[in-house]
């Protein structure tokens, strides 16, 4: 089985990620960070991108595409720390809206005239949602807690906690280069910290982490997409790995820039509070450690060479 991309999936997370790239720079995020978090151009840039309807039925005005090219464009909101809240809404609430059978408003959806806050009992803080307002360590996240209209949905769990992966590796890429760029202007005994072996280790293996973690994401969004059993395996899976990644990054980063990775001057402050939020939503390390726990070692699927390979 051929699990590369399609020419038309990379061209559209290349397309997504020059428009983001032009749009969307560390300059909007502190403007955004000092007016109130939105901005109505953005947002209807990426309505015309038609974004807001990727999983939308072709019938209700969508592209009817599927999750493995959602993730692919989660991972490039995460890249360029988007705050508009688009993965809440088309990538995690369309798709578990169509799953439940549930298409009322969807052509709104997709005019960007309406968002969705799906919440479950493991995440019932919404972005953009109708609530009580709750502070996020992301200064660019709005949120609303609302426990009473939680969903118990495994399905939404696992949309959830993939579109998190997705948008995790994403982060740890950004992260990653803009330590890799100032280990080359930052100086110390009179030449680029980046040139010290000890470094250029670290930065190794942020590198390994995070193109480790790509594949058991795009691995668990097909599985999800294709309805597999052990879908929610992979999806734990994923968001162990893109977590781990994604927090070792933001850690050596820090440390690249001489810990002032963590104050507001350092643009790096924005993906590292990122990637601390999305560490801990949609279930956190815990709660999926034991989900793949319990599928190795309690016997929950079938684990092994003979079972792969069979």
């Amino acid at each position: 089985m051929d699990f590369r991309f399609t020419d038309d999936q990379l061209t559209l997370a290349s397309s997504v990620r020059d428009y983001l790239e032009g749009t969307h720079g560390p300059q909007v995020l502190r403007r955004l960070d000092q007016e109130g978090n939105r901005d109505p151009a953005i947002w209807q840039g990426l309505v015309e991108m038609g974004l807001t309807g990727l999983l939308v039925p072709e019938e209700q005005g969508g592209l009817g595409l599927g999750l493995v090219e959602a993730a692919l464009i989660a991972a490039e909101c995460g890249r360029a720390c988007l705050a508009e809240p688009l993965v809440d809404t088309a990538f995690v609430g369309v798709p578990w809206a169509v799953a439940r059978g549930d298409l009322t408003g969807l052509e709104q959806v997709v005019s960007g005239e309406k968002t969705l806050a799906p919440a479950h009992v493991i995440n019932p803080w919404l972005a953009d949602g109708h609530g009580d307002h709750v502070q996020s360590v992301d200064p660019l996240r709005n949120l609303a807690k609302v426990e009473s209209a939680a969903s118990d949905d495994p399905h939404l769990l696992n949309l959830g906690a993939l579109m998190c992966a997705a948008q995790l590796t994403g982060i740890a890429d950004a992260m990653l280069a803009q330590a890799v760029e100032y280990a080359k202007i930052r100086t110390q005994f009179g030449q680029p910290v980046g040139a010290f072996q000890g470094l250029k280790h670290q930065l190794a293996s942020c590198s390994v982490a995070v193109e480790f973690a790509k594949p058991v994401v795009w691995r668990a969004a097909s599985a999800l997409q294709d309805g597999l059993a052990s879908a929610s395996l992979h999806v734990s899976h994923a968001k162990l790995a893109a977590t781990d990644a994604a927090m070792l990054t933001a850690e050596t980063a820090i440390q690249v820039h001489g810990a002032m990775g963590y104050t507001y001057e350092v643009d790096l402050h924005f993906w590292m509070k990122r990637a601390w939020a999305l560490a801990g939503a949609w279930g956190d390390r815990a709660f999926h450690y034991a989900r793949v726990d319990d599928a190795v070692l309690g016997g929950t699927f079938a684990i092994g060479p003979e079972n792969t390979f069979a």
